[in-house]
């Protein structure tokens, strides 16, 4: 189990990055582009499914401020993603992310999970 959970320290990731001609792209968005494209991306399209039909049954008025709670929990998973990101700056995602965190296991399985 104990090489199972063995991290990849940072520095290996940025040098296998930099060996294999990662990070060299340009950047093409603006602030305004990538803000709209994370809410885009937490949000989706599945908010807006049954949202309606099931706040009109049961939810009354108070649906606003369940939007409201989970726009704030929105918020704090972007934060985090953004810290991830900026911490260590490779493509990969939450995978990436969690070899360098948490080890082989869990991000194997974080990665299946996507």
């Amino acid at each position: 189990m104990s090489s199972h959970t063995v991290r990849k320290p940072l520095s290996v990731l940025l040098g296998e990055a930099k060996e294999e001609g990662q990070g060299t792209l340009k950047r093409h968005l603006g602030a305004t582009n990538l803000v709209l494209l994370g809410i885009g991306a937490i949000i989706g399209a599945g908010l807006f499914s049954l949202t309606g039909k099931v706040a009109a049954e049961h939810a009354g008025p108070a649906v606003t401020i369940s939007f409201l709670i989970s726009a704030i929990g929105c918020a704090f998973a972007g934060l985090c993603y953004a810290e991830f990101a900026s911490m260590i700056p490779i493509a990969g995602s939450a995978y990436t992310y969690s070899f360098a965190t948490m080890g082989r296991l869990f991000a194997w399985i974080i990665g299946w999970d996507l």
